[in-house]
């Protein structure tokens, strides 16, 4: 006997935007912009639509600014530039989550600019 059982994944954009504002947890706690976007990615990539491609733009978003903020250490002590560079990558890091969350609401794909594709 045959099975044709085939998994349907559902739409959750709630879900989504969740994700997304779950990078903000970073400014408030310090840490876990990271770990829960991708605890929800990797436990929903298969039960939701598009949680696959959010989840990993924001992984390699997340990532890209670790790298950034890890760039810009140098930065601070050959030219001072690292400071600027910091301000900028935090202001980024905030603002993009939200914009992005937005998106995702309205069904729409992320759009993360300079973030380095490390999962594809």
């Amino acid at each position: 006997m045959e099975s044709n059982y085939h998994t349907l994944k559902r739409t959750d954009n709630q879900l989504l935007l969740i994700t997304h504002l779950a990078q903000l947890l970073t400014y408030l706690t310090g840490f876990g912009g990271l770990i829960v976007p991708l605890i929800i990615w990797a436990t929903q990539k298969d039960n939701v639509d598009g949680m696959d491609a959010h989840g990993k733009a924001i992984l390699n978003f997340q990532l890209s600014i670790i790298v950034y903020c890890i760039l810009s250490i140098p930065l601070i002590f050959a030219f001072g530039l690292g400071i600027l560079t910091l301000i900028l990558v935090g202001i980024m890091a905030f603002i993009l989550p939200i914009v992005n969350a937005i998106k995702a609401s309205n069904g729409e794909l992320p759009s993360y600019p300079l973030s380095l594709n490390f999962i594809s």
